[in-house]
C-alpha cells in the first residue's frame, strides 16, 4: 500500500508564505508526476501545480511568480512553497502522485489534504 502524508498547512495573515510537504511511502518502485490541487468551500478541486519526476513543472494561471513546486525524488517528497498569499488561497490543499508499485501496477494516490487559511 502506498500513502501520500501532507504536512505544513496552518493560519497565516495575507502576504505572509507557507510551505508544504507531502512525502509518499509504500509499496514504491517509481514515483512519476507529482501535484498539488486545492478545493475551497463550495467550489472544484482544481490545479495548483504540478512537476514531473525530472522536474518539469506546470502553474495555474493564477499561482505563477507566487507559489514554486519542487520535489526530492530520494524522499519521494515534493514541496509546495507559497509566497504572497491571499484570502482566495485559503483551501484544502491536496497532493497527488503517479506512482508505480513493486508489482508494477500504476496507480495515482491523493493524500488527505491540509488546510490552508489565509486571513488577518
Amino acid at each position: 500500500q502506498v500513502q501520500l502524508v501532507e504536512s505544513g498547512g496552518g493560519l497565516v495573515q495575507p502576504g505572509g508564505s507557507l510551505r508544504l510537504s507531502c512525502a509518499a511511502s509504500g509499496t514504491i518502485f517509481i514515483v512519476g508526476d507529482m501535484g498539488w490541487y486545492r478545493q475551497a468551500p463550495g467550489k472544484e478541486r482544481e490545479l495548483v501545480a504540478a512537476i514531473t519526476s525530472s522536474g518539469s513543472t506546470n502553474y495555474a494561471e493564477s499561482e505563477k511568480g507566487r507559489f514554486t513546486i519542487s520535489r526530492d525524488n530520494a524522499k519521494n517528497t515534493v514541496y509546495l512553497q507559497m509566497n504572497s498569499l491571499k484570502p482566495e488561497d485559503t483551501a484544502i490543499y491536496y497532493c497527488n502522485a503517479d506512482i508505480i508499485l513493486i508489482n508494477r501496477v500504476r496507480r495515482g494516490y491523493w493524500g488527505e489534504g491540509t488546510l490552508v487559511t489565509v486571513s488577518s
